[in-house]
C-alpha cells in the first residue's frame, strides 16, 4: 500500500498530535508569563506543525541527516540551506498536496530562521 492510501486518516491523526502539541506550548508560555500577544503570531498553525513533523519523517525514511548536516554546516552557503529545504518540503508536498499551502509556508519560516 502507498502512502497516497494510507494518509487521509494519518493526517488527521498528525493534525490532532499538532494541535495537542501547540495547546501544550501555548499552555508552557502562558504559564512562564509570557503574553499570547506576542508570541501566537509566530508559532506555526497546526498543518506547518504537520509538515514539520513531516519534515522529520522525510529525513529519516530517505537518510538525508548527512545532507541536512552539509546543508546547516557553518561553513555551507544559505543557498545550499533553502536548496535542501526546498527539496525536502518539495517531496512533503508531493506526499501529501493538500498540505502545499503549509508547505510553502514553512518554507518561507525555515528560510527566513
Amino acid at each position: 500500500m502507498t502512502q497516497h492510501h494510507r494518509h487521509p486518516m494519518s493526517l488527521e491523526l498528525l493534525r490532532q498530535e499538532a494541535r495537542d502539541e501547540l495547546a501544550a506550548v501555548i499552555e508552557f508560555r502562558c504559564r512562564l508569563g509570557d503574553d499570547p500577544w506576542d508570541f501566537l503570531p509566530d508559532l506555526p498553525t497546526v498543518d506547518e506543525q504537520v509538515v514539520l513533523t513531516l519534515r522529520e519523517e522525510t529525513i529519516e525514511a530517505h537518510d538525508l541527516g548527512e545532507a541536512r548536516s552539509r546543508a546547516y554546516h557553518p561553513s555551507a552557503a544559505p543557498q545550499e540551506r533553502e536548496r535542501f529545504e526546498y527539496q525536502l518540503l518539495r517531496r512533503v508536498a508531493l506526499d501529501h498536496p493538500e498540505l502545499t499551502p503549509a508547505v510553502w509556508g514553512m518554507l518561507g519560516r525555515l528560510n527566513a530562521a
